[in-house]
């Protein structure tokens, strides 16, 4: 029987390979149509829903949901510590073949340009919002740019380089491995081009996952409370692509190291929640999608816009950035977030108020 399963989890991987290379070879929006709800239901599960649109959550204890507290370890300051970048001449790992529960790994790349996968009802017009450009300006000083990890624990497939220990599956407190490290780098690279950056390091959705959402916003809700001109918040996150049988990891199509891809998420107010000014946040994702477009072509996904407001209505600016996969190895989501900083950083400093 243990032989038969293999040979079918073998099996499907063969067919998923095949499907995914089918889609690419026909160009336009990879992984479309029949998979969507795959990808639809890979964002409910990595993401979950607000608090208050998931219904009645289950009870955690009092202290889960407390306001978060402040701690040496909870935030890095305006100007980060750099994170350890890679050695350039450390020898080439080969990614693995199967993730940490030995499903097998398929590589597909998510052709976008600068555009938006709709996952509402709600009539968008792409081009004139593109065109009407970002609504809001960066403060010359103080604070502008605010990190925050709903998901503070998700992580990556593991492999010989950059090993962890799973708290659950694909998922680790340990700061070096999940996706605080990525968004280190991120902090840490649009510091270096001149941007202030808050980046909070805080974990929200462990031990309880349920109201990480709720922990996360009032953490929010906090920073703006203290440094309310903070322009863009960015809910920093990884993706989950994939079944039982197979999982997808995101590759961009760049010269030199492996990267994965990127994507930014913006909620609408479609679920019934108050959330009214959620076509300026559309408006700045569209503005950095096209920024990073004309460098780096095939290192976003389309920018994929969802009924669920993920708390982007406590202030414009607001996104999700899902850097990478479940089936990306961490250096892959390092090198991606490096590069998205590197064209999207110069896009945001045309913002400041005064240049």
């Amino acid at each position: 029987m243990r032989g038969l399963a293999k040979l079918k989890k073998a099996a499907a991987a063969v067919l998923a390979l095949l499907g995914a290379r089918a889609l690419l070879a026909g160009g336009g929006l990879a992984l479309s149509g029949g998979t969507d709800g795959l990808l639809s239901a890979a964002l409910s599960l990595e993401l979950g829903l607000p608090s208050e649109a998931a219904g009645p959550e289950a009870s955690p204890s009092p202290a889960a949901d407390a306001s978060p507290e402040r701690t040496p370890d909870s935030y890095i300051s305006i100007v980060p510590t750099p994170s350890p970048s890679p050695d350039a001449e450390e020898a080439e790992v080969t990614p693995p073949s199967v993730d940490s529960d030995g499903t097998p790994i398929v590589e597909t790349t998510i052709y976008s340009g600068v555009s938006i996968k709709n996952a509402t009802d709600i009539d968008i017009d792409t081009a004139a919002l593109l065109s009407a450009g970002p609504p809001q300006t960066l403060p010359a000083e103080g604070p502008q740019i605010l990190i925050v990890h709903t998901h503070g624990s998700e992580a990556y497939t593991p492999d010989s380089r950059d090993y962890y220990e799973e708290t659950d599956t694909d998922r680790t407190e340990d700061k070096n491995y999940n996706v605080i490290r990525v968004g280190d780098e991120l902090a840490a690279a649009l510091t270096e081009l001149g941007l202030n950056v808050l980046h909070d390091r805080e974990i929200y959705d462990y031990p309880s996952y349920t109201g990480s959402y709720s922990r996360s916003g009032a953490a929010v809700e906090e920073y703006l409370a203290e440094y309310p001109d903070i322009a863009v918040v960015i809910d920093l996150h990884r993706d989950a692509l994939g079944d039982e049988d197979v999982t997808y990891k995101t590759v961009a199509e760049l010269t030199g190291e492996r990267s994965s891809q990127v994507m930014m998420l913006v909620g609408t107010g479609e679920s019934g929640l108050w959330h009214p000014n959620w076509e300026q946040n559309l408006r700045l994702a569209l503005y950095l999608q096209d920024a990073v477009n004309d460098m780096y072509p095939t290192l976003m996904r389309p920018v994929s816009v969802t009924s669920e407001r993920y708390n982007q209505h406590l202030t414009t600016g607001s996104m999700i950035l899902e850097v990478g996969s479940n089936g990306n190895t961490l250096r892959e989501a390092l090198n991606a977030v490096r590069l998205f900083a590197a064209a999207a950083g110069p896009a945001l400093l045309e913002l400041v108020e005064g240049q």
